[in-house]
């Protein structure tokens, strides 16, 4: 559910060098997303339901390079026609929706990332825009380079 708060969208569109059956089976799974954020060093309390799957991710944040935070965040992960979707929680007033559509293409898929990131503040809004902005392009690098992995 997204709140009126202050928010922005961030979008990328990639190629997956698999087909799109294996790339949403990687991307359902709630082990995957360790490194394929940088920021996400585990996954912890994995509750399957009908439907949907929620968990608790560790992010780890540092800053000026000494200093590290260890951030949990709550996690709903949906399967859709095309892909998967869902919602994260973070402390601290911050809220993401996310969606993974996926597209065959030749060679693989077409994988559009979109990520629509809410704060209550603007400084923290722009703060965590700009971390997810980070995080979903670096996903775009690993996820293709995992895909010979599969």
């Amino acid at each position: 559910m997204t709140s009126p708060e202050a928010g922005t969208v961030l979008r990328n569109v990639f190629h997956v060098p698999a087909p799109p059956e294996a790339v949403l089976a990687h991307l359902s799974e709630p082990s995957s997303y360790v490194g394929l954020s940088p920021l996400v060093v585990a996954v912890r309390d994995v509750r399957r339901e009908p439907g949907e799957t929620r968990y608790s991710c560790v992010e780890r944040f540092r800053f000026l390079g000494l200093v590290t935070y260890d951030n949990l965040i709550d996690v709903t992960l949906r399967p859709t026609a095309n892909g998967v979707e869902g919602e994260v929680r973070s402390p601290g007033g911050v809220w993401m929706d996310y969606r993974f559509a996926l597209a065959a293409a030749p060679g693989g898929t077409e994988v559009e990332d979109v990520l629509d990131v809410h704060a209550t503040f603007g400084p923290i809004l722009r703060y965590a825009a700009r971390k997810a902005r980070e995080v979903q392009l670096a996903r775009a690098e690993v996820l293709a380079a995992r895909a010979p992995t599969w």
